[in-house]
């Protein structure tokens, strides 16, 4: 028998918010967390458009021995994961004293490779060289310091896949727990705010460039788009098994009901509507469930034409003439990369918590693809028992997870 596969714990850190309560008011009131840094035009960016993160101050809260080799996305991602563990009832003697896992979705730690490289060219000498910057700069940054500060024993590494990251990081920890080779793990999904992160991405003519509107910039769905907004921050769940939250007397917040994915096996950056299909499908499969059990979908949507239309023609596949509502939050919080799955699904589990659906802002004018979806362009206050939420990522990766209130 398959084990059942609960969550019992949510922390964040993103541009809507630095806990929980404030995260779920901006969700509701449709705030956007997108402003302007005018240090990305300096730099050499075309767009100086992002998610406003705030850096978490750790002094007192961490020993330094524990913060000089922190990134800034593990940063990030000890601040949600502390939330986490609070709110499921987690400390410092129970870790000790228990197995835990973690698997955090991470694919970047850009600021400390470039600025160790900014230094070696300019003093030739690797002497200087900062003793953390060798952890800060692996992508397994994230769960290497998580597993270190907080005593996590268990399975321990990080999901390298583009965008899918942490919705793939999730659907792990999932697998593990149902099989019975853990009892708890900590997932999530991390992604630095830093202007060496996204110049890449930048060069691709992939930012919007309404610099002289920010909350409107990100526009998923919406004819007028003009491309994404970059973003970042962390977000921890904490995954258990059924019987043992019973047994500990944790709160259950909600049910991993199931977990799909696929690859698309095309260009490297193409989007796929049959590859999205797939992976929805395979989720709601495992869940024992078809479209009509949904009540939201939260989209992967990042506010591109080709990513934008390929999502909006499978979800008008599978969900055309169901009840489910549909919005990406991407609207609110920009694009939050490797985060993103994880931070989905924790506004998911808010709405689900709260009885609303968030707003797809920005969304006024529908193209040819999104007019036949069922979009919530202003909050809906419904019951939501029953969510789908959906990453796709480059290279063809796709994910998909169904969460539900436990029956």
């Amino acid at each position: 028998m398959k084990r059942k596969v609960v969550i019992t714990g949510i922390g964040i850190w993103s541009c809507l918010g630095t806990d929980i309560a404030a995260v779920c008011q901006s969700l509701r009131e449709g705030r956007s967390g997108i402003g302007v840094e005018p240090e990305r035009i300096g730099y050499g960016y075309q767009s100086s458009l992002t998610g406003i993160v705030p850096h978490p101050v750790l002094k007192g809260l961490l020993d330094r021995r524990l913060r000089v080799g922190l990134s800034e996305e593990a940063e990030y991602a000890y601040m949600a994961s502390r939330e986490a563990l609070a709110m499921a009832g987690v400390d410092d003697a129970y870790l000790l004293a228990n197995e835990v896992g973690v698997l955090f979705g991470n694919d970047s730690s850009a600021k400390a490779v470039v600025e160790s490289a900014n230094l070696m060219a300019e003093k030739r000498d690797s002497s200087l060289l900062g003793s953390g910057w060798i952890f800060q700069s692996m992508n397994s940054t994230v769960n290497m310091n998580l597993s270190t500060i907080f005593h996590l024993r268990g399975i321990n590494f990080s999901v390298s896949a583009a965008c899918a990251s942490g919705s793939h990081a999730i659907g792990m920890g999932y697998l593990f727990i149902q099989h019975g080779l853990q009892d708890m793990v900590l997932c999530g999904g991390a992604q630095e705010t830093n202007y060496y992160s996204m110049a890449s991405f930048d060069a691709l003519n992939a930012f919007s460039k309404r610099m002289d509107n920010p909350a409107a910039a990100s526009r998923p769905f919406d004819r007028d788009r003009d491309g994404l907004v970059p973003s970042g921050g962390a977000a921890a769940l904490l995954l258990e098994d059924y019987d043992h939250a019973v047994k500990r007397g944790a709160t259950i917040l909600a049910e991993v009901k199931g977990y799909g994915f696929s690859s698309n096996g095309g260009g490297i950056s193409q989007a796929s509507n049959d590859g999205s299909v797939i992976a929805m499908s395979r989720a709601l499969d495992d869940a024992g469930l078809t479209p009509a059990n949904i009540d939201y979908v939260n989209a992967h949507a990042t506010s591109t034409s080709q990513g934008d239309a390929s999502e909006a023609l499978a979800l008008d596949r599978l969900f055309h003439g169901e009840h489910a509502w549909i919005s990406s939050t991407k609207s609110m919080t920009g694009h939050e990369c490797w985060m993103a799955g994880a931070s989905e699904a924790v506004y998911s589990l808010l709405m689900m918590q709260h009885n609303f659906v968030a707003p797809n802002i920005n969304f006024e004018n529908p193209d040819q693809y999104s007019a036949p979806l069922h979009i919530a362009n202003h909050t809906i206050e419904t019951p939501v028992h029953t969510v789908l939420s959906n990453s796709f990522g480059f290279g063809g990766t796709n994910s998909a997870l169904v969460l539900s209130k436990i029956q």
